[in-house]
C-alpha cells in the first residue's frame, strides 16, 4: 500500500516539475475592465411588441394554416433558400412557440435570434404550428413569424420545414454570421 502511494507521489511530481506558484495572487490586478450590463428589452422595445401585438395584421393575405412560407434577401441566391427548405443546412438551435400569444412569441423570437446571433448560429429552427385552431383569424403565431422574421436584418432567408421536421408548422431560418 505504502509502494502505491509512493508511486502516486512520484508520479505528481514528474507531472508538476515545470508548474511555478503564483505570488501574491490575491493582489494581482483584474485581468481588464468589466464589459458593461446590456439589458435585452427596454422598456421601449417591450412597448413595442404590446403595440405591434394590437395592429392588425400588416398583410392582408393573411396565410392559410396549409401555406409553406418563403423568404430571402435580394442578395441571397434561390440555391440558398432551396437548399434551406430541402434541410441540407445543419440547424443549431430550436424554439418551439406553441401556446404561446402573438406578443409572448414576438418576445421569445426576439430573445431567441439576438441569442442565436451572439452565439454565431447560421441556422436556426422555429415551430410555430399550423395554426388549426387559431379559428376565423388564421395562423396567428405563422403570421407573426412571417412578418416580423422579415423586419429583422440578421435573417438572411427562411422557409417552411421539411415534413420531418414540421412542414409548413416549422420554418428553417438562416442568419448572418458576422
Amino acid at each position: 500500500m505504502n509502494d502505491d502511494r509512493d508511486h502516486d507521489r512520484q508520479t505528481f511530481r514528474e507531472a508538476m516539475r515545470d508548474v511555478r506558484r503564483l505570488r501574491n495572487t490575491d493582489k494581482l490586478p483584474p485581468s481588464g475592465p468589466k464589459p458593461e450590463p446590456r439589458a435585452r428589452f427596454t422598456r421601449a422595445d417591450q412597448a413595442e411588441v404590446l403595440k405591434e401585438s394590437l395592429l392588425p395584421p400588416t398583410d392582408e393575405a393573411a396565410l392559410e394554416s396549409g401555406d409553406e412560407l418563403s423568404f430571402r434577401r435580394p442578395h441571397i441566391p434561390e440555391g440558398v433558400l432551396t437548399k434551406l427548405r430541402r434541410g441540407h443546412y445543419t440547424v443549431d438551435a430550436e424554439i418551439d412557440l406553441h401556446g404561446m400569444t402573438g406578443a409572448e412569441a414576438k418576445a421569445a423570437l426576439r430573445e431567441f435570434i439576438t441569442e442565436a446571433v451572439v452565439r454565431r448560429m447560421s441556422c436556426v429552427r422555429i415551430v410555430h404550428g399550423k395554426g388549426r385552431r387559431s379559428g376565423p383569424r388564421g395562423p396567428v403565431l405563422k403570421n407573426v413569424v412571417n412578418q416580423w422574421l422579415q423586419r429583422i436584418d440578421a435573417i438572411q432567408a427562411f422557409g417552411s420545414a421539411r415534413q420531418v421536421d414540421g412542414g409548413s408548422g416549422a420554418v428553417y431560418v438562416l442568419l448572418r454570421v458576422r
